[in-house]
């Protein structure tokens, strides 16, 4: 049985949703279009959402191009959206735990 490789274009989505999940920590803005004072963890978490099914979609229309659809149950987005978590980890290091020492906020 010979190994199965991974197409270029699964290798550029796998990349573009470890930008995705980090893009939530990048920027004060919400979807780098409305300034917040106080981007929380509640904003971020909610951007995550949007994020997560933006790439969600752009896999399905992927799939959806080769002709196999396979159906997708609730396990399926459970550990997916647990893998988006783990992904967006640097992001959320770098953006609540780190000192930022030339930040207004103190």
């Amino acid at each position: 049985m010979a190994p199965t490789s991974l197409s270029i274009e699964s290798w550029i989505l796998i990349l573009v949703a470890l930008v995705a999940a980090n893009a939530a920590y990048a920027s004060r803005k919400f979807l780098f279009f409305k300034t917040l004072e106080d981007k929380h963890v509640g904003w971020c978490l909610l951007e995550m959402g949007v994020w997560y099914a933006l790439i969600g979609l752009i896999g399905y229309s992927l799939e959806s191009m080769i002709g196999n659809v396979f159906p997708k149950r609730w396990e399926f987005f459970a550990v997916s959206l647990c893998l988006f978590f783990v992904a967006a980890f640097p992001g959320f290091t770098w953006r609540f735990l780190m000192k930022h020492r030339n930040d207004a906020r103190g």
